[in-house]
């Protein structure tokens, strides 16, 4: 019995040391490298990041990289910040850059910034080498920013801002396209309080005076430092262009109005002429009661047949006298 579990337990030492071999020497090369640059991280520890999802050579890079810049970084929160899924290769190098420019920040912060979606890398160099933008951005389309003066001429301008970041208000402030924006306004707000444009021409300056006082970068990531009028156009008479589309639009209600006079007067014309029938009607209609009104006088006795010969005489004689005379019936004959 006990010979049968002799080579039993001599193969399950030898399993447990090829396992442990196997992972000595795995680790042995991120170990010795650890320790040749005096970031000693422990092989117990390099197997515990490895079991914990974590990739040790990442780790064991940035704590040489720190070591080496004479920084003191715990493993155990780059390990943390690795596992809340920053880039701590990004923090370290931003670390050793802010040391090196004299800029204070510490880990915490620097990981912060990182897990806030920052680049914090690009951050410290920005703070350090201060960044110039174009305001408005060409990439959005759109190559000025248009303004009208008081006197009504446009003028198209074109800035640059140097902007440099803040790391105090990186978390949390505002990016650079608020900047443009917030410079953008300042431009159509400086340009629109001046009485004519030949004074905006001759001191540009003015515009980037009254802007850089208006304290933009508040609230942004970043601190303006200067902005400076690249370029200033004078673009239409827009003041012109409104007088006259304005005079075009009362011209406009002008017809309108017109034609809804004529268009009354037409209407009472032909109203007029409906009265005009409406009255000749009533005296075709009185004229044909007249033999009705003289049967009704025969019959009653009030007109005998010498009244109505002396009627008719009288008719036939004045129609005659009208012919003579060369009028119609009714007309009255011009004063000689």
């Amino acid at each position: 019995m006990g010979q049968n579990i002799a080579p039993l337990i001599t193969v399950v030492i030898v399993i447990v040391a090829l396992i442990f071999l196997g992972i000595f020497f795995y680790f042995l090369k991120v170990w010795v490298r650890a320790l040749a640059a005096g970031a000693h991280v422990s092989l117990l520890n390099l197997v515990g990041m490895k079991l914990r999802g974590i990739r040790p050579v990442l780790i064991v890079d940035a704590k040489i990289m720190a070591t080496k810049a004479g920084l003191v970084v715990v493993t155990n929160d780059l390990e943390a910040h690795y596992l809340a899924g920053g880039n701590v290769g990004k923090v370290t190098r931003a670390l050793i850059a802010a040391d090196k420019a004299n800029i204070e920040l510490t880990f915490k912060k620097a990981c912060a910034i990182d897990l806030a979606g920052r680049d914090i890398e690009q951050a410290v160099r920005t703070s350090v080498n201060p960044r110039v933008i174009d305001c408005p951005d060409p990439e959005k389309g759109k190559q000025t920013v248009d303004a009208v003066a008081m006197d009504g001429i446009q003028l198209m301008a074109k800035a640059r801002v140097t902007i440099r970041a803040n790391l105090e208000r990186l978390v949390g402030g505002a990016t650079e396209a608020t900047i443009i924006a917030r410079v953008g306004e300042g431009i159509v707000t400086s340009i629109g309080s001046a009485e004519t444009y030949k004074r905006v021409l001759e001191n540009p300056d003015m515009i980037s005076k009254r802007v850089l006082a208006k304290g933009l970068d508040a609230g942004t990531a970043f601190e303006i430092l200067s902005i400076d009028i690249a370029d200033v156009d004078v673009g239409k008479n827009i003041g012109a262009e409104l007088q006259q589309r304005q005079a075009q639009a009362d011209l406009e209600i002008a017809k309108a109005k017109a034609e809804e006079r004529r268009a009354m007067a037409v209407a009472l014309e032909q109203e007029m002429k409906a009265r005009v029938q409406e009255q000749r009607a009533k005296v075709v209609e009185a004229e044909a009661e007249v033999p009705k009104a003289m049967s009704q006088a025969f019959r009653e006795g009030n007109l005998g047949i010498l009244d109505y010969y002396r009627f008719s005489n009288i008719k036939a004689d004045t129609k005659m006298r009208d012919s003579i005379s060369g009028m119609g019936p009714g007309e009255k004959k011009p004063h000689v």
